[in-house]
């Protein structure tokens, strides 16, 4: 519930909690037949897994960055961009960068994703046929399953040259600490400031955080994101499924996607996190979901319009 300096410290209030235990839903969920976006997801994991094993916890930090990178692609797509080119920063399909007059160099493979197919509800007979006509009402979208595209990075292509985006600051927080401030008043949590928190940065109460007084902008704004996740994440009935280094970590990561997302140096993510699953690739998978989940939620809230418009043009079209 604390965010530290050295992003060990547990003085928040919330100190008797239950050890990781028993199956998740997670878990349950993926005993039944896997549609081909839990597949992609199961490989990816699988493939974090092995890279962790083998001592290469830069795959962990490339996910991580992917999901900052990418937060409005599904959670299956980003560990497939990830997992394929971990260095890709902007990624579209042919058709998009020839609009946006660039073309993809001769020779360059394409990064396959998935994309849903999207078909309409057939009427079961005559009488539901002749209440929709009365109705003009449209036959209701329902997804048939998915198909493979694929996309190229911009370091695949050439051509004219792209916008900078606004969120590339160069480590100052901007307009974002403010954005974030009014995300908080929005979703009723109160925001205090107390040097009775010491030696944490910050501090999840449950509908209220408090922050040390004195930290740079940049620390301050990270603390934030970090006991905003908390307030997200572990104030429900998740919180009773995890332990206190998992909430931690899974906190810390959320700060570390969304502070490289608005341009912060953030360094490298911790490469202890796997160790907290024992190689459980399910709760693995479940916690890195959550993770991509709640930073796209905070981005979503706090990059600017016309930032978030700039990163549409290049997201994948359902």
């Amino acid at each position: 519930m604390t965010y530290a300096s050295n992003s060990t410290a547990n003085t928040a209030p919330h100190s008797n909690n239950a050890a990781l235990r028993g199956e998740s839903p997670y878990q349950q969920r993926t005993t039944e037949r896997e549609n081909p976006a839990q597949q992609l997801i199961k490989q990816a994991v699988e493939f974090l897994l092995q890279q962790l094993e083998a001592g290469k916890s830069e795959t962990l930090t490339a996910y991580l960055a992917a999901m900052a990178r990418f937060h409005n692609y599904s959670f299956g797509n980003i560990l497939a961009i990830a997992r394929q080119r971990p260095t890709a920063t902007r990624v579209a399909g042919i058709r998009t960068w020839n609009e946006l007059g660039r073309f993809v160099k001769r020779g360059e493979k394409g990064i396959q994703i998935l994309a849903p197919i999207i078909g309409h509800r057939r009427r079961k007979n005559a009488a539901n046929e002749e209440q929709d006509a009365d109705s003009q009402a449209k036959p209701a979208p329902v997804l048939i399953g998915f198909r493979a595209v694929y996309v190229f990075d911009v370091s695949q292509t050439e051509g004219m040259d792209l916008p900078e985006f606004e969120h590339n600051i160069g480590g100052e927080v901007g307009a974002h600490r403010d954005r974030l401030i009014a995300f908080l008043n929005a979703q009723g949590i109160k925001l205090e400031f107390n040097e009775k928190i010491a030696p944490a940065l910050g501090v999840s109460y449950g509908g209220r955080i408090a922050l040390l007084p004195g930290q740079s902008k940049a620390e301050e704004f990270t603390t934030l994101v970090h006991e905003t996740a908390h307030e997200l994440l572990h104030k429900t009935e998740r919180r009773t499924m995890t332990t206190a280094t998992v909430r931690e970590t899974e906190a810390e990561a959320v700060a570390f996607i969304v502070g490289q997302a608005v341009g912060l140096e953030m360094g490298t993510a911790s490469s202890d996190y796997i160790q907290m699953y024992a190689g459980n690739a399910a709760l693995l998978t479940e916690s890195l979901e959550v993770i991509q989940r709640t930073s796209a939620v905070i981005l979503g809230a706090i990059l600017s319009e016309d930032a978030a418009s700039e990163r549409n043009s290049l997201a994948e079209v359902a």
